[in-house]
């Protein structure tokens, strides 16, 4: 068991690198692909090569999954949940910074614990709504420059916290609908399905022979994120078939850590190509506090227990002392 959680443990921060850098990856290739374009070549290149895999491995999806009416809705709502994630979030970074968008993203994890409770019966606990209540202030202070341009204007930067948000309550019907999924199916069998799906929905959307116009730096980030997708979904699914989902949820949390970071190491390296999050202090702790808190509501309530039981014995007095 414990083994378990510790390949879960390190496929959850797999995941959260791997998504730290992909929005600053897309922000290079978004330049001149819209955002269906990029993402049906994720999807392409993610889905072929996980088909290749299981192909050699000789675990392809069953076909009997399509003749059960209930396994099909399932499939088409965690298909729409991940098409729609994938979709909002890439054009949300066309108006924000990656880190911008991961920070929003982080709705999403304490969307999948509220879905848990009302879906698949989970408890709601006290640390839940601490971490939830923490989560919001870090919003707050992370867009604490942009606050009134975000309530009182529909501006450019409105429609990325928009696309953000939208991206986060989608992504929600693609986690619960894939951890019903399986107890029927493999992770990696799911994917593959979603992945094919996707791509064949995002054709007519798409432009594929815009792929001719990028730059040799661009076609090389336009790979990286088609094989971030690849692994950085292949390991969730994975870790959420090895660990209960609160501890994937809390781990997948450091995701805007990882992109705050490698975007900062990025653009000291390469200020040409990338640049330097515009963040005051307060943006910087507000990041931390939406982490923190996402992180609280997924494991607050293990963390409080342990505390509990490290606490000292208080005598109870016998009478007459």
């Amino acid at each position: 068991m414990k083994q378990q959680a510790g390949i879960g443990l390190a496929l959850a921060l797999t995941t959260a690198m791997c998504w730290g850098a992909l929005p600053i990856a897309m922000k290079q290739v978004l330049e001149v692909m819209s955002p269906p374009t990029v993402v049906f070549y994720r999807f392409l290149m993610a889905g072929a090569g996980l088909g290749l895999i299981l192909t050699l491995r000789g675990n392809l999806p069953p076909l009997r999954i399509f003749k059960s009416p209930r396994w099909l809705v399932l499939l088409a709502i965690a298909t729409g949940g991940l098409f729609g994630n994938f979709i909002f979030f890439s054009s949300s970074l066309q108006y924000l910074s990656p880190t911008a968008s991961q920070v929003i993203g982080q709705l999403s994890p304490v969307g999948m614990m509220v879905a848990s409770v009302l879906i698949l019966k989970e408890k709601m606990r006290g640390t839940q709504i601490v971490g939830a209540l923490m989560l919001l202030s870090g919003l707050i202070m992370f867009f604490n420059t942009s606050l009134v341009e975000i309530f009182t204007r529909l501006t450019d930067y409105t429609w990325g916290v928009i696309f953000g948000v939208s991206a986060a309550c989608v992504w929600v019907s693609y986690g619960v609908a894939q951890k019903v999924l399986l107890r029927r199916l493999a992770s990696q069998q799911i994917l593959f399905l979603l992945y094919t799906l996707c791509t064949l929905a995002l054709l007519p959307l798409a432009d594929p022979m815009v792929i001719k116009q990028l730059s040799g730096w661009q076609l090389g980030c336009l790979v990286f994120c088609g094989l971030n997708t690849l692994v950085g979904y292949g390991a969730l699914a994975e870790a959420m078939a090895r660990w209960q989902a609160a501890q994937v949820s809390a781990f997948i949390t450091l995701t805007p850590l990882f992109t705050l970071l490698f975007s900062d190491l990025l653009a000291l390296a390469w200020p040409d190509f990338f640049a330097v999050p515009m963040l005051n202090v307060m943006g910087y702790i507000g990041a931390f506090v939406v982490v923190a808190g996402a992180m609280y509501s997924a494991i607050g309530h293990r963390l409080w227990g342990r505390w509990r039981k490290r606490q000292p014995a208080i005598p109870v007095p016998r009478s007459g002392e």
